[in-house]
């Protein structure tokens, strides 16, 4: 029997919940529902959060266990431009049972990462999804013609720091927080980052990355680089940006652009939709080519 166990079996218990946070940047939060502070695995868990929690909901199987949480926004804990900016999107979540009058004695009640997070009213709600979550997705390899991946991990092994494959620089001209704009791109050709990555890494936005939809030149001679969707943060000039080059999973980018052909994990030479059409013919000849006269 557990230390906790044989606290819950004396029937007179000093029990709360704590909830761990740690985002995709390595920041980490805790919150308790308890009205002292708790430490342990490397979490201070804060009591002044307001954070609760609705009931858990676990099942066998592979359906997907969830949970709801409830706090206040704040400044020092969770605030609203940061759920704005999605720093909270994908965050682990772990959740203890412990007992608070000795935190060794605790046990871990739920284990997973925030889905869907809400905020109004000075307040947030938080989707907790459980591990479960990621084995109803599609798995395995898809057998097409071009690389499912893309920009940062291309997927054949290609380091993206290798020199003229990414571009250190700072903003200059920035709309909406989608379209970066600047005075020379000299050393690369147009296009060249198209289906590639921009980083933040300074400022109110540091750490977030958009996914590059085009990079053209103006008709005034600027580079325009276009983002799929806007970075949701504070953007200013003379903020530091990265950008990494682009990859349309082709295998000719693949092999003219990064030359690492021999490492390319697509098919490029299935069959197309015409081969469907295609007919046995009994005269002419069959040299393997197009069978249309």
């Amino acid at each position: 029997m557990s230390d906790l166990e044989a606290h819950l079996a004396t029937g007179l218990t000093t029990v709360a919940r704590c909830w761990g946070i740690e985002r995709s940047d390595g920041a980490r939060f805790g919150f308790t529902d308890h009205d002292c502070d708790l430490s342990f695995e490397g979490f201070t868990f804060r009591a002044d959060s307001g954070l609760t929690a609705l009931a858990l909901s676990q099942t066998t199987g592979l359906a997907v266990d969830n949970t709801e949480g409830l706090g206040a926004l704040s400044d020092v804990a969770i605030s609203e431009a940061d759920i704005e900016a999605g720093r909270f999107d994908g965050a682990e979540v772990l959740c203890w049972l412990v007992n608070w009058a000795d935190v060794a004695a605790r046990r871990v009640l739920f284990r997973g990462e925030i889905g869907e997070l809400h905020r109004a009213d000075g307040a947030f709600r938080a989707e907790l999804r459980g591990l479960s979550t990621a084995l109803n997705q599609p798995m395995g390899r898809a057998y097409q013609k071009t690389m499912a991946a893309g920009a940062p991990d291309l997927g054949f092994g290609f380091d993206p720091d290798t020199a003229g494959y990414h571009e250190l620089r700072d903003v200059e001209e920035v709309e909406e927080g989608r379209l970066f704009r600047f005075s020379d791109m000299a050393g690369f050709e147009e296009g060249w980052f198209t289906h590639g990555r921009l980083r933040l890494l300074s400022g109110d936005a540091i750490g977030l990355v958009g996914a590059i939809k085009r990079d053209e030149t103006l008709p005034d001679g600027r580079r325009e680089i276009a983002l799929w969707e806007p970075i949701r943060a504070e953007i200013a000039p003379g903020d530091a940006l990265r950008l990494d080059a682009g990859f349309d999973g082709r295998f000719e980018t693949c092999r003219l652009k990064f030359a690492s052909a021999a490492d390319f994990r697509g098919f490029p030479d299935i069959p197309g939709e015409d081969w469907l059409t295609s007919y046995p013919s009994a005269g002419g000849s069959h040299t393997g080519g197009s069978l249309r006269g």
